[in-house]
Formats: structure tokens, sequence, C-alpha cells
């Protein structure tokens, strides 16, 4: 069934990786976990051991292509979506360790020269058969400075310099990074570390790469005193070395006696990140879904052994799931944890068509001799337009689309990537800040469905341990504000936007064949929040300031945090429109209830998004207006029962909620002043509309909690306690 819903029922490589990082997660991880191994900051013999696990179960191998040592060809951003799911459904730690070595690859992969993607992918690819040789481990040094932990990644402490470049020969460099909290510093057999130049012989900053065997100082620093994640292995290196000019990854020129990396750090980090934020926000959904069965088991089981609980009771037989409040909770946490795994992997699908197109992109930008990033962007500019294009003939009624057009502009593979690029720059940005920031809440909410038991430390399911790993994991690789600051930018691309109405209307269209999936909730929330992004756009506040830019983080924000409940509801009803369409040959006879269970989850969390987004549009909408006061002023913008009258005519039933209208010129008393309507009409009217497609959505939540009383699952977990 998660094979037709997260779309790999036709990759048997995929379908393999994840039988084996689901038997390393279950086995080897659960039972470190169980026997006490995140009770320890070091690097322990028995952590190391899952090294090797990772190593014969082919997770390792999972970054690499076939003639590197690997088993999968092509993109593989859903391969590793699909492993790290896997790990962090038993223990974040284990995935993070898992990914950081790929993350340590990635600037190479990404940027690296053909010589450094060879070297160093052949060396970090597990042995064959009858080689006799370790596979090298990879670490990822960016961080800001110390002492503080986390990413900025504007702010660098690492510094490069010249050491020695005699005439004709390689310029030495010298390298000093301190990181903090570096993931792999236990093992790592080599670095790549973000520095910025120190000497007016190098242009700008760069990535290097740092071998443990380097002369100089390789400190791996003292293991990171950390409250989550202990199974993977952090400490805050030194690194004082010398390294050959060749290890900047992407190589370099030389222009008049300085080295001009061929990429700064940024342009590394920018394609790294960009792909690596996809994962750890599937890994925080993990632990949502995964906590779903014990919570089950603890609540049905709750008050047997008690004497006023005899077996074949209610009390007995469902415990705290006879109320109604316990199943409704759940019913949220497993919603919240299927929207997130949803979106997560369709933004990993999203890259893997992205990736191949990108490089065709750069090949095209290449063949036309244009470079430099003022150029680059105008060409962009006419990919754009012609993609806007297509989105426009697109949406014409049908009798009156220009189908020659229309079929010209979708064959062209540029144009696709110019769309899909405009998707992936806030879906990678949404699924980091949706699924880690809202997962950590629901998680809480999971933790607390288990009382007191979910506090210690032989909870079943280690839902504890996965509450707090779940915080880590909206810092890593770019804290919310990071996330939020990406989002607020790239949601205002036209081009994005345009492909926001499009979803409307591919919504609207869905609810015709599949109601009761919140299909249309979700349409009208978005609605709205097209809505009021126009809006804000072309106001400014009470003072005159104008609301949508830069600075203005109370505004961009929040509208981010919106669109990220937005985007995750609609990739979930996507995958239930697949279940109910696909799912009868795998499910059989159980395919109806089946989709009409996972229909219910899909209503109600796609009310509570529309709920989340109507509370922000509105305070952002209304909340920027100076409140009136009981002044001459004031009383100038206030309705008066004519307007109020007037009103009740487009929105009918408006001027009975109403309470604070003048009449005959004063106020009532203790009603308090209000705020004019005028011009935001529109607005009110989508509200309503978005209030009114709620209709249904508790009875589906009613539906989902009953049959969730019912759900059948084994005696035990089959993994240890």
């Amino acid at each position: 069934m998660r094979q037709l819903m997260w779309r790999f029922a036709d990759r048997y490589d995929l379908q393999m990786l994840v039988q084996s990082a689901r038997g390393v997660a279950r086995g080897p991880v659960a039972r470190l976990v169980a026997d006490g191994g995140r009770n320890a900051h070091e690097w322990t013999a028995r952590k190391n051991e899952l090294l090797s696990h990772y190593d014969a179960s082919g997770i390792t191998a999972a970054f690499m292509e076939p003639e590197e040592g690997g088993f999968i060809t092509g993109p593989k951003n859903l391969a590793l979506a699909l492993a790290a799911f896997e790990l962090a459904w038993v223990d974040a730690g284990a995935a993070t360790g898992a990914l950081a070595g790929f993350l340590g690859l990635s600037p190479i992969h990404e940027r690296g020269t053909p010589e450094q993607l060879r070297h160093y992918m052949s060396l970090a690819a597990p042995a064959k058969p009858g080689e006799d040789r370790a596979p090298w481990r990879a670490a990822f040094a960016l961080t800001e400075p110390i002492p503080y932990v986390g990413v900025d990644t504007g702010m660098l402490s690492g510094k490069v310099s010249v050491a020695e470049w005699s005439p004709g020969a390689e310029p030495v460099l010298q390298v000093e990074k301190r990181g903090r909290f570096i993931t792999n510093m236990g093992f790592a057999n080599f670095v790549t570390a973000a520095v910025d130049t120190a000497d007016p012989r190098i242009k700008s900053s760069c990535l290097v790469i740092l071998e443990e065997t380097d002369p100089g100082t390789f400190d791996r620093g003292t293991p990171t005193k950390k409250l989550v994640h202990q199974l993977s292995s952090t400490s805050d290196p030194i690194f004082s070395l010398r390294v050959p000019a060749s290890r900047i990854v992407g190589g370099y020129t030389v222009k008049d006696g300085v080295i001009v990396p061929n990429f700064d750090h940024s342009q590394v980090i920018e394609a790294v990140f960009r792909r690596t934020r996809v994962t750890v926000g599937v890994m925080t959904s993990a632990k949502l879904l995964s906590a779903v069965e014990p919570v089950i088991r603890y609540q049905r089981g709750r008050f047997r052994g008690a004497e006023q609980a005899a077996p074949g009771s209610v009390r007995y037989e469902l415990g705290i799931q006879q109320r109604e409040d316990a199943l409704h909770r759940l019913v949220d946490v497993w919603a919240a944890g299927e929207a997130g795994a949803s979106l997560g992997f369709a933004t990993a699908r999203l890259f893997d068509e992205l990736d191949p197109l990108e490089r065709k992109k750069d090949a095209a930008l290449a063949a036309q001799g244009i470079g430099g990033m003022k150029a680059t962007m105008k060409w962009m500019k006419a990919l754009e337009r012609s993609a806007l294009e297509l989105l426009e003939l697109e949406a014409h009624p049908r009798g009156e689309k220009q189908e020659a057009r229309i079929a010209e502009l979708r064959g062209d593979e540029l144009v696709r990537f110019a769309l899909l690029d405009a998707q992936a720059n806030v879906l990678c940005p949404a699924t980091k800040l949706w699924n880690t920031g809202v997962g950590a809440d629901f998680m809480r909410e999971a933790v607390s469905l288990m009382g007191g038991y979910g506090i210690t430390e032989d909870c079943p399911g280690f839902l504890g341990q996965k509450w707090m790993d779940a915080q880590l994991e909206a810092t890593y690789e770019g804290p919310e504000a990071v996330q939020r600051r990406q989002l607020s930018v790239t949601m205002g691309n036209p081009l994005f936007l345009a492909q926001l109405k499009a979803w409307v209307r591919e919504l609207r269209h869905l609810s015709g064949e599949h109601p009761g999936l919140g299909g249309c909730v979700i349409a009208s929330a978005m609605d709205l929040w097209l809505w009021t992004y126009r809006h804000l756009e072309r106001s400014t506040d009470a003072d005159g300031v104008k609301l949508v830019q830069s600075p203005r983080q109370g505004v961009t924000f929040k509208l981010a945090d919106a669109l990220g409940w937005l985007v995750a509801s609609r990739a979930q009803i996507l995958d239930a429109v697949v279940l109910a369409e696909e799912g009868g040959a795998v499910l059989g006879e159980a395919h109806a209830g089946t989709a009409r269970f996972f229909a219910d989850l899909c209503h109600a969390q796609a009310a509570r998004t529309a709920g989340e987004v109507g509370r922000i549009c509105a305070e952002l909408v209304h909340g920027y207006n100076r409140h009136p006061s009981w002044d001459a002023e004031g009383r100038a913008a206030c309705w008066s029962a004519s307007d109020a009258d007037a009103l009740e005519g487009i929105i009918p039933g408006l001027a009975g909620c109403s309470v604070d209208v003048l009449t005959e010129g004063a106020h009532p008393d203790k009603e308090g002043p209000c705020a004019s309507c005028q011009g935001i009409s529109d607005f009110r009217s989508l509200r309503v509309k978005v209030d009114g497609c709620l209709t249904g959505a508790m009875l589906a939540k009613d539906r989902a909690a009953e049959a969730l009383s019912k759900v059948m699952i084994p005696e035990a977990l089959d993994y240890p306690l």
C-alpha cells in the first residue's frame, strides 16, 4: 500500500532498500537503543558496529552510482528519503549517522570535479566481495562561529590562505577550521569544510576537502553532550592542515596571480541543502507514524489488571479508547504523520525528476556561452515567461485551448525544468519547516497520549526519546527561521504563484471525483492564502510602512507557516487519490475500508489546515490596521448601520454577527470600537467559504476515530521495547 502511495511500486531496487533498512532499524539499532546505547555521548565500539550493518544492508551504497559501487541508477533523492524513514522509525540518531556520510560526500557529488568525484566516491563505496579494505567515511563541517550550535551559512569561522606557491607548481593551502556539532567526527576519514578567504591571493570562500593524514592537526575534538541523537557521533573538531589547492571542491582557476574557486561555499551549500533537508523532514514524520501502534496498545490495555476492568467488558477491551477525546487526538497525530510523509516523499520525487533536467539546463547555458549570475537570470526570465504561458493556456476552458502550442511547451524540457524548479524552491523548505516544526508539536501530543509512561525510558517505541529528537531535526541544516526566510523569498515567485492557482483547480476537480478527501477545503484555503498574499503585497500598516518586504518577518514568516500546512495537505490528498484508484489490486476486499479510512484522515487534516490558514490570514489582514478609539476620527472609521445592511445583501448574516455598529451616531455600551471592513469584503467572502467547506469534517473525524478503535495490531512491537 505504501509503495503505491509513495510511488515506488515499480522500483524493485527501492523495495529491496526499504526491506534492508527496516531490518537494520528493527534489529541492531533497536537492540542497541533498548540496551541503553543512547545513555552515552561517546562513540562506542557497539555504535561503531552499526556502520558495518549500513554497509552490508546496502544503505551506504544507496548514495553511489553503479560504476562507483552502488546499485541504484539515476537520482537518489527518493531512495535516501526511504532509507531515512525506515531508520528514523526506530531511532533518528541512527538515521542521522547514516545520512551524515552522504552529506559529507554531497558537496563533491554536486559540485566536485570529475577527478574528485571518481576518487572519493570509490573510496567511500563499501568493499566488494574479495576486496580487503574499509570504506572511507565522510563528515561535513559548516557551522557559524563558535560557541553556538546550528547553521548560518553566511557566517563562517574557518579561514584558508596560501602556505606555499612555487612558480609553476600547485599552490599549497593552509586551512584553519574549528567545527561545532559536527556529525561523524568520531570516525570520519575526510571532511568537506567551508572556509572563507584570509589571503588576497584567494578570491572567495570555498569548500575544501581535508583528509585525516594531511600534514598538521586533525583533532576530532571532544564528544558533544547532546540530549538527542546519541546513536550518531558528534564532536567539536579542530583542523589546522596543509592541503593542495586541488582539494578545493569544484576546482579553481588562476587569474592575475589569484586563486579563483569555481564555486564559492554558498553555491556548493545551496546545491547540497536543497536536497538533503527533505530527508530530515521525512525523519520526523516517521516518528509520528511509528507512535500510532504503541499508543493504540497502551490505550487499549490501560485498565487491564484492575479489578474494575473484567475481561470482556468495554473498559477491558478498549481501555482509554472507549472515550472520544483519546481517539480524536490519536487521529490528529496519525493524520499529521501521513501529511508530512506525503509531502516529504513528493518533494523527494520532485527532485528525482528535477536533477536530470537541471543538468540539461546547465548544458544549455554552457552551449550558449552564458555565464555569470545576471546573464543566467536573464536567460531564466525568458524561460519563466514560456512556463507562465503554458500555465495560462492550460487554464483556458475546455474547447478553447490552443492544443498545439500547449503540446509544444509541454515538450520543452527546459520549460519543464522552470516549472519544477519553482516548485522545488518552495517545497524543500516547506518540507523541512512543516514536517519538523509541526511534527515536533504533534510528537508531544503522542507522548502525552501515553500518560506518564511516555516520559519513561521503557516507553514502548522510544516515544519520549523521539520527542526530544524531533527538536533537533527542526534545527539540523538550518533552523525554522532559516526555512521561513527561504520560503518568504521563493513563495513570491510568479511562476510558483501561478502553479498554486493551478493546484486550486486541480483540487476542485479531484473533489468532484473523490468527494470526502477535503480537496475542496484545501482549494478554498489556498484561494484565501493567495488573496491574502496579494492584498498584503500592496498594503501598508497603520503607519504607512509596506507589509510584504524582507524586514517584515511578522508578515512573511506567518505566510510561510500557512503555506506549509497547505502543501502538506495537498500532498496527502494526492496520495489518498492514488490509494483509492489503484489500491484495489493490492488490498482486495480491504480496499474500500482502507481507502475510506485514509480519506477520512485527509479530511480531518484538511480541516485542521483550513483552520490554521484562516487564523493566520485573518490576523495579518486585520492586525495591521490601527484599532480606532472612541473619538470623532474613530467613529468615522466605523460601520454605520446602513453600511452593515448593505453588506448583508452581499454576505447574508453578516450584519447579525456585528454588534459594534453605529446606530444614531453612537456605539452601544461596552461593545468597543470596531474597525472598518472597507476593501476586504472579498476576504470575508473567502473566509466564509472556507468555513462552509468544513462541512462534514468532524463526521470524517468521527469515522476515522471509530475505525481506529478497531484497527488490528500485533500482540507486541516487532522490535525490542
